[in-house]
């Protein structure tokens, strides 16, 4: 399995997985097969013994649930710079039962700039929303917000009817 995992992420979750009884790469290789591919615990453990390497599915169980955190925070860095146009909408989902509200900012591409879930829907979860956003930036925006409607009069005009 040497060489089965490329970049920086290999080396920085490499160091919090020492002291396993597996090789750092076969239980990254795991984790992101798992995340990835939507694999069983079974099927994970089938294609690794596939590629000679022998492990029970509950060491797999075990490994996402310890080791996906690290990769999330790992793969971050690998991300695009946020674009320049940010669109936030909140909404509100049953998390164990309970309502809460979730903020989130995504740029012009695609990418998740960030999420915060809250219990409530405030002036402060709002402000700690944006903040967390602005240090990913880490620059200075110009213009935050603007409550002017996406169609103004300027760049919408209703057509005539003729007649």
């Amino acid at each position: 399995m040497t060489g089965a995992v490329v970049g920086s992420s290999s080396s920085l979750v490499a160091a919090e997985v020492g002291g396993f009884r597996f090789p750092a790469e076969a239980i990254v290789v795991a984790v992101r097969w798992y995340l990835r591919h939507n694999l069983s615990y079974r099927n994970v453990e089938e294609v690794l013994a596939e590629r000679g390497v022998e492990i029970d599915h509950v060491s797999v169980f075990l490994w996402p649930q310890r080791f996906t955190p690290l990769l999330a925070d790992a793969a971050r860095f690998g991300r695009h710079f946020p674009g320049d146009r940010w669109f936030v909408d909140e909404t509100y989902v049953k998390v164990n039962g309970v309502w809460r509200y979730v903020y989130r900012a995504v740029d012009q591409h695609g990418q998740v700039i960030e999420v915060l879930v809250s219990a409530r829907r405030d002036a402060a979860a709002a402000r700690r929303f944006l903040q967390k956003a602005l240090r990913v930036l880490k620059l200075t925006p110009t213009v935050a917000t603007s409550r002017e409607p996406v169609a103004t009069s300027r760049t919408w005009r209703p057509a005539t009817v003729s007649g």
